[in-house]
C-alpha cells in the first residue's frame, strides 16, 4: 500500500504487456517498428491500483490497412480481456489524437500523463509533446472546458468532505481533483502548490488501494459496508478516524481548488490570461489591502503587534466577497500573536462581522482553519474539525455544518434583537458533539459559558448563548412529537426558555439548524409546525392563558360506527389527507396503522383523539410509486375486517416487511423508547425514535395495547429516513402510569421494536 506498491504494480503490468505487444506488433504487422503502446491517466503516471482500468493507447503511423490494425490490437488485447482485466484503449495516429484532444477535454488530460511503454518511442515522444504544446498554447478554451467537468462531476459526486458513502476518486476533493489541479499547473496560467495536498493524495490513493485489495474489478466508492475493514487495514481505531481522515483530505483539496480557479477568474477579469505587470495594491483598512481580488495584509506589516490582524482581515475579506489570500493565512500562523483574554470588543465585532458574512465567509473560514488558525483563536474548535456525522439526516461534517448554520442564520439577522448572539450560537450550537456518553446539547452548554466569556461577552449574554445551545433542539422536537393544543406542552417550553427575546433568538437558530440539515430535517410542514409552536408561546409570556385542550373534531356530522373520509384526494403522489372516526375500542389505534402499511401509504404524519369514547384521527400520509390508490369505501371494509379479526393485518405486514429486508440499507442505531409523566399532566408519554420502515406504528400500538393500557391519542411523524412518534397513555382508570410501569412498558415496546429488524 502505498507510492511504491503502485509504481510496482505497473512496472509489472508494464513488462507483460511490452512483450505481448512487441510478440503481436511482429506477428501481424510489415512495420512493427511504427507502433508504440502508451499509458495515459492514472497509469500513465505510474499511478495504479487493484482495481483501476489500463487506460492505453494505442499510436501507429497509418502505414497499415485498418483491417490489419485491428487484427492486430486484438491480438495483443484477448489475452487481457480473458484474464478479466479492465482495459480503456484507443488506436490513433499522431494527426487523428491531436484533433481528438482539441474537442475531448478528457482526452486532453489523459495525455498530459502520456508515458511511453513499448514500440516506437519517437511517436509516442511526439503525442507527448504535441499534447503538453496544445494544452499550454489553448489554455483559454482548455481551461473553461475543465472547470464545466469538473462543476458536472462535482453535481454527480457530491463532496467527498461530507458525504456518508463518498467516491474517492470523482467526488469533489477526490483524486481526479487532484489530477486537474497537476494539469492547471502543467498550463502556466497560475502557480499551483501542489505540495499542500501531496498528503492528500497519498492518503486518499492509499485508502483506494485498501478498498480494492486484490478485486481488479473493484469500484472507487467507500460504502459504509466497507469502512470499517478499511480502517483496521490501515491502523485507524475505527471508521470514524478514517472517515475524518478522509474528509480532512478532501477538504485540503477543495480549498486549493477553489483557490485556483479564483485566482485563474481573477486574471481573466483583468483580460484573458494577461500576462506582466503586477496589480497595484488597494489600502482598505489598517494593515489590509486587496490585491490581486484578494484580501491580504500589507507588506512589512507587524503582524505580532496587531494580534487582531488575522480577524479584522477576515471579517473584511467575508463583507467584500472576497477571498483571504493564502499568503496572509500563512503569515499569520507563521508570525501567530494571541489574542488577549477576554477578547477586546472590536477584535470580537470581527468574529461577529466574520460569521455574518453569508456564504462568502465559508471559503475564508476554511483559509483560516486550512492554516491551524481557528484550533489557535478557538481551541474547542480542535475536536469539531472534521468531524464526521454517520446518521442519514446530516450531509455535512459537524463544523460545516455548523457554518452552514451560520451562513443561513446571517440571512435571519433582521428577524432578531441580538444579532450578535444568534451567529456565534448558530456557529457553536452543536460544539458538544463527538464526545462518547456526553448529550451533545448539555455538553456544549458548558463548554460554551466559558468560551462567550473569553471571547469578552459579559455575564448575561453568556447565559443567554449557552441557552440557545442547550436548547437548539426544544422547537423542532417540541412541534414535531408533542400535542401543541396541551396547555401543559406550551408551559413546559415557556419554562424552558424564560422570555419572548430568547425564544425570538432560538426560532431563528431553530430555523437555521434545520435549512443547513437539508431537507431531510427541514421542510414546511415542520417549520409551520415550529411557527405554530412559537407563536402559541409567545401568546402564553404574554399573559394570554391558553385553552383548555380541545377535542380533535371531525369535519363533518358522524352517524356511522366508522368512516373513513379521504380528505384531499391524491395528486403526482403528494400528500394525501385521511380522516378515521371511530368508536374507540382495544386495537384500534395499532389496527389503523396496519391499514395504512398494507394500503401501501407512508405516513409523514399523523394526530390522534380519543374522547367521550369517541376516536377521531387525522393522518397526513403518501402513496407509494406505482401503488394503487384505495378508495374510502375499500378502506373502511379492510378496516373493519381487521377489527373483527376477520383481516390478518400481522401476516400481511410481515410480508411486506420481509420484503423490504431484501435490501441491506445503510447501518442505523437500533431503537429507542422513552417514557415520561412530565408534560401532559393527565397521561404518560410514551416516545418511539428509531430509522422509519414499515409497520412501526401497528408494532408499537399492539405492544402498547397487549401491556393492558389505553392509548388516548398519539402524533406520528416522519422526518427524512426517522421515524418519531409519540404516544399518550393512561392506565384503564384514566390515569398516568406509575414510574415503574412506564419504564417497564417502554423496555417492552423497545425490545418488541428490536426484534423486529
Amino acid at each position: 500500500m502505498g507510492t511504491r506498491e503502485r509504481r510496482d504494480r505497473s512496472n509489472k503490468i508494464d513488462h507483460e504487456l511490452r512483450v505481448s505487444f512487441l510478440e503481436s506488433a511482429k506477428k501481424f504487422l510489415a512495420k512493427p517498428e511504427q507502433v508504440s503502446l502508451t499509458a495515459v491517466g492514472g497509469y500513465g503516471r505510474g499511478e495504479l491500483s487493484p482495481g483501476s482500468d489500463l487506460d492505453l493507447l494505442i499510436l501507429h503511423d497509418a502505414s497499415e490497412k485498418p483491417t490489419v490494425i485491428s487484427e492486430f490490437v486484438n491480438a495483443f488485447l484477448y489475452p487481457l480481456w480473458d484474464k478479466g482485466r479492465a482495459v480503456d484503449h484507443s488506436v490513433r495516429t499522431r494527426s487523428e489524437t491531436r484533433e481528438i484532444a482539441q474537442s475531448d477535454i478528457r482526452v486532453a488530460l489523459g495525455l498530459l500523463d502520456l508515458r511511453h511503454i513499448a514500440g516506437n518511442s519517437e511517436i509516442s515522444s511526439a503525442v507527448s509533446s504535441d499534447a503538453i504544446e496544445d494544452w499550454r498554447k489553448n489554455q483559454n478554451k482548455f481551461l473553461p472546458k475543465l472547470k464545466a467537468s469538473i462543476l458536472e462531476r462535482e453535481k454527480r459526486s457530491g463532496e467527498l468532505a461530507f458525504l456518508l458513502e463518498p467516491d474517492l476518486k470523482e467526488a469533489r476533493g477526490g483524486l481526479r481533483d487532484i489530477n486537474a489541479l497537476r494539469a492547471i499547473e502543467m498550463s502556466g496560467v497560475v502557480s499551483v502548490s501542489l505540495a499542500r495536498v501531496a498528503e492528500s493524495e497519498a492518503l486518499l490513493a492509499n485508502v483506494r488501494d485498501v478498498l480494492h485489495g486484490e478485486n481488479t474489478k473493484a469500484k472507487d466508492q467507500l460504502q459504509l459496508t466497507e469502512q470499517d475493514r478499511v480502517a483496521a487495514a490501515m491502523g485507524f481505531k475505527d471508521a470514524d478516524v478514517l472517515m475524518l481522515e478522509v474528509a480532512k483530505a478532501a477538504r485540503a483539496v477543495d480549498y486549493l481548488m477553489d483557490l485556483t480557479w479564483h485566482r485563474i477568474d481573477s486574471l481573466e477579469a483583468r483580460g484573458w490570461f494577461r500576462k506582466g505587470g503586477k496589480s497595484k495594491a488597494q489600502n482598505i483598512d489598517r494593515g489590509l489591502v486587496i490585491l490581486n481580488s484578494e484580501v491580504t495584509i500589507e507588506e512589512n506589516y507587524d503582524v505580532i503587534g496587531d494580534p487582531g490582524i488575522g480577524l479584522r482581515a477576515a471579517a473584511t475579506a467575508a463583507q467584500r466577497g472576497l477571498p483571504l489570500s493564502v499568503d496572509a493565512c500563512l503569515l499569520l500562523a507563521e508570525k501567530f500573536s494571541p489574542i488577549p483574554t477576554p477578547w477586546p470588543k472590536a477584535v470580537a465585532d470581527d468574529l461577529v462581522s466574520l460569521i455574518g458574512g453569508g456564504a462568502a465567509m465559508i471559503r475564508v473560514f476554511e483559509a483560516l482553519d486550512q492554516e491551524g488558525l481557528i484550533e489557535k483563536w478557538i481551541p474547542e474548535w480542535s475536536h469539531v474539525r472534521f468531524l464526521p456525522q454517520r446518521n442519514v439526516l446530516h450531509r455535512h461534517t459537524v463544523d460545516r455544518h455548523m457554518l452552514e448554520t451560520a451562513v443561513h442564520a446571517a440571512a435571519l439577522t433582521r428577524t432578531v434583537k441580538r444579532p450578535d448572539i444568534l451567529l456565534v450560537a448558530a456557529l457553536f450550537h452543536d460544539i458538544g458533539k463527538g464526545f462518547a456518553n456526553k448529550d451533545h446539547s448539555e455538553y456544549g452548554e458548558e463548554l460554551i459559558r466559558p468560551l462567550a466569556k473569553r471571547l469578552g461577552f459579559d455575564q448575561s449574554d453568556c447565559e443567554q448563548i449557552a441557552l440557545l445551545i442547550r436548547e437548539h433542539l426544544l422547537l423542532s422536537a417540541v412541534a414535531t412529537r408533542r400535542d401543541l393544543e396541551d396547555p401543559a406542552t406550551l408551559q413546559y417550553v415557556v419554562e424552558k426558555v424564560g422570555d419572548p427575546e430568547s425564544l425570538q433568538l432560538l426560532h431563528a437558530l431553530s430555523i437555521s439548524d434545520g435549512e443547513a440539515t437539508g431537507k431531510s430535517g427541514w421542510s414546511d410542514w415542520k417549520a409551520g409546525l415550529v411557527v405554530n409552536l412559537v407563536n402559541k408561546c409567545l401568546a402564553v409570556m404574554a399573559g394570554v392563558k391558553p385553552v383548555s385542550q380541545p377535542d380533535l373534531l371531525p369535519t363533518a356530522p358522524v352517524t356511522e360506527d366508522l368512516l373513513i373520509r379521504i380528505l384531499s384526494e391524491p395528486n403526482n403522489h403528494e400528500q394525501i389527507e385521511i380522516e378515521i372516526v371511530a368508536k374507540d375500542q382495544t386495537g384500534l389505534l395499532s389496527a389503523v396503522a396496519g391499514l395504512m402499511t398494507i394500503s401501501r401509504f407512508n405516513v409523514r404524519s399523523a394526530k390522534t383523539r380519543t374522547t367521550d369514547g369517541i376516536a377521531v384521527m387525522r393522518w397526513i400520509v403518501e402513496l407509494d410509486a406505482n401503488a394503487q390508490m384505495s378508495s374510502a369505501e375499500k378502506l373502511t371494509d379492510q378496516l373493519n375486517k381487521a377489527l373483527s379479526g376477520e383481516l390478518d393485518l400481522g401476516r400481511k405486514i410481515d410480508e411486506r416487511i420481509d420484503n423490504y429486508r431484501k435490501y441491506p440499507g445503510i447501518p442505523t442505531p437500533p431503537p429507542v423508547v422513552y417514557a415520561a409523566n412530565d408534560l401532559a399532566t393527565n397521561a404518560t408519554i410514551i416516545e418511539v425514535r428509531m430509522h422509519d420502515r414499515p409497520g412501526i406504528l401497528f408494532t408499537v400500538a399492539r405492544a402498547i395495547s397487549r401491556f393492558g393500557v389505553d392509548i388516548k391519542s398519539a402524533i406520528v411523524s416522519t422526518l427524512g429516513a426517522e421515524a418519531f412518534d409519540t404516544l399518550y397513555v393512561t392506565d384503564l382508570a384514566g390515569q398516568p402510569l406509575t414510574g415503574e410501569r412506564a419504564q417497564l412498558l417502554a423496555t417492552k415496546v423497545e425490545n418488541i421494536l428490536i426484534t423486529h429488524l
